[in-house]
């Protein structure tokens, strides 16, 4: 039985320069690559700015539309992370679409593993003992403490680390799930049905189950409060898919383009059957 160390070892004694293209020179690989990208930096920028909880209204400068979903007076609160989620929603649509779920599952893997190494780096960081000059040198600019201020926007609770860790890696591989066995039904038309109901299952794990983890258990959030800023978030996110779709055939025709038909057609193939 042929082994990988045989492959290897013949590719290597057949290689030339002339005859073998770079890793980079396959279209198929950069695309993996500027997606692969794209999937971290999301991941990266959600870690940071989640945490802060904005109002709609306020931030329009308009009155409270009164649209809470709990009935109360309050306004239509989201996490700052809603701001990802149009790039997020294609993105992950893309890498289902053409790498499928060893794809997903190899990147959400690889993001989860460096934003634990990122939050050790930042703790570690946080432990320093700061310059003097350095601690008021901003108080002027209202920030009497630089050192507490740097503690408080890098340094997240453990909860809030552990619950977006969870809910990221849950959300991915049910998302990925799910458009697969979609796609087994539909094939290759209806790419807006599989994208829709696959935001809709994942996201529905993930918008609530985050909150959870993050401030109901580590910040005593109320149930009420988890329901209310859940469901909007939610609510949000559905609402960018419906309003994107157009926006996503186009990007899947671009990349069908770029790849060519033989091998986008391949990619979505090899992403349908491999688990």
């Amino acid at each position: 039985m042929e082994t990988q160390k045989d492959t290897e070892e013949e590719f290597l004694e057949d290689y030339t320069p002339e005859t073998v293209k770079r890793v980079t020179e396959f279209k198929s690989n950069r695309l993996f690559f500027i997606l692969g990208g794209f999937f971290l930096a999301n991941a990266f920028i959600a870690e940071f700015i989640g945490v802060k909880i904005f109002s709609l209204e306020d931030t329009l400068g308009i009155p409270p539309l009164g649209l809470d979903p709990m009935g109360g007076p309050a306004s239509l609160s989201f996490t700052a992370g809603v701001l990802l989620w149009p790039v997020v929603f294609i993105m992950t649509d893309v890498i289902n679409e053409y790498f499928g779920v060893s794809g997903v599952r190899f990147l959400s893997v690889l993001t989860a593993s460096l934003i634990v190494y990122a939050f050790f780096m930042i703790f570690a960081a946080i432990s320093l003992s700061p310059t003097d000059w350095w601690v008021v040198g901003y108080a002027e600019h209202g920030v009497p403490d630089m050192q507490a201020a740097f503690r408080s926007v890098f340094g997240q609770g453990m909860w809030i680390i552990v619950g977006s860790l969870v809910a990221f890696l849950v959300g991915q591989i049910i998302d990925a799930l799910v458009f697969r066995q979609v796609k087994k039904v539909t094939g290759k038309y209806r790419i807006w049905l599989r994208a829709t109901v696959s935001t809709m299952v994942s996201q529905l794990i993930d918008s609530y189950l985050v909150l959870y983890i993050a401030f109901v258990i580590g910040q005593n959030w109320t149930m009420e409060m988890l329901f209310s800023i859940g469901t909007v978030n939610y609510i949000y996110k559905l609402s960018v898919s419906i309003i994107f779709i157009p926006l996503l055939y186009f990007i899947h025709n671009l990349i069908d383009k770029y790849l060519g038909e033989d091998v986008a057609n391949e990619l979505k193939q090899l992403a349908l059957n491999k688990n």
